[in-house]
Formats: C-alpha cells, structure tokens, sequence
C-alpha cells in the first residue's frame, strides 16, 4: 500500500512541475487575452493514471502564483483546470480522442470571465471565449493528442496503475 501512494505522489508531483516548466518556459504565450498555455496539453494525462488529476490541478496552481497571477485567476483558472482534469479522467473508458473536450470546454468558458471581470480586459466576453478556446485547442486538442499518442505506446512502462 506504502509503494502505491508514494507512486501516485510521485507521478502528480512529477506531472506538476512538468506544468509549473512548460508554463513558465513558454510565459509570453502562457497568459493573456490570447493565449495557447503549452502546459495544458499535459491535461490528457488522466487518461493515463489518476494521479495527473491532482498533478495538473497543483501544477496550475503553481504556475499562476509564480506568474503573477491575480488572486481570481490563481483560484478560478486552477480550477477550470481541475474541472477539465476530472472529466477527462472519467472519460478515459469511453474514447481517448474525447480527452481533450472537457479542458478545452472548461477553461473557455472560465477564463474569459477571469480575464474580463479580474484584468479588466475590455473585450466581450464571447471574443475572449474564441481566443481562449482557440488557444485550448492548440494546446489541449493539437499538442495533447500529439502526446497522447506518443505516450498511449509506453502506458505501462510510465504510468503504472495507482489509485485514486
């Protein structure tokens, strides 16, 4: 029991800073009205062990603290990525290709509010809804599938099974 929830915690701590990387690594496009966050191609990892749930959630989380993120952003953008993380893992019996949907749904729909209401971006809402969702499916769509498949091969090799 010991080795399982070391495994589950190595692998969110691991999926965590991978996100914390990527996002600080690709900064310029990372935050903002126009935005395609690299990192959250790393949200189809649930399809692969639960404990990218949390990892993905922390990483968020801590990316945001670190780039200067509002306090409505922090809270807010983390969990739209939690929300997404959640219901992509409860779709992994179904189809692997509908993994992208619920991050991608998620952070369109809870981003542009953050954006408007906690910046004061003045832009509509519904044009921050296009260029955040643009930029979700780039990231989660395009780069998480691309990952997806590059992964799906050593499944067993990196994602040993942990519970939840």
């Amino acid at each position: 029991m010991k080795n399982k929830n070391t495994a589950f915690l190595t692998q969110a701590a691991m999926i965590a800073a991978a996100y914390v990387v990527l996002t600080l690594l690709f900064r310029p496009i990372s935050f903002g009205e126009i935005q395609v966050r690299i990192s959250e191609a790393l949200t189809i990892l649930p399809l692969f062990t639960p404990a990218a749930v949390p990892g993905v959630f922390v990483g968020c989380l801590i990316a945001n603290i670190i780039g200067g993120a509002i306090l409505p952003d922090i809270v807010f953008g983390s969990l739209a990525t939690l929300i997404g993380a959640v219901f992509t893992y409860r779709l992994k019996e179904l189809n692997p290709f509908l993994g992208p949907i619920p991050p991608i749904v998620s952070n369109t729909i809870i981003v542009p509010f953050v954006l408007f209401y906690g910046y004061g971006v003045n832009l509509p809402i519904p044009f921050l809804m296009l260029t955040v969702g643009i930029g979700e499916v780039l990231s989660c769509g395009v780069l998480g599938l691309l990952l997806y498949t590059a992964l799906k091969r050593y499944r067993t090799i990196l994602f040993r099974p942990t519970p939840i």
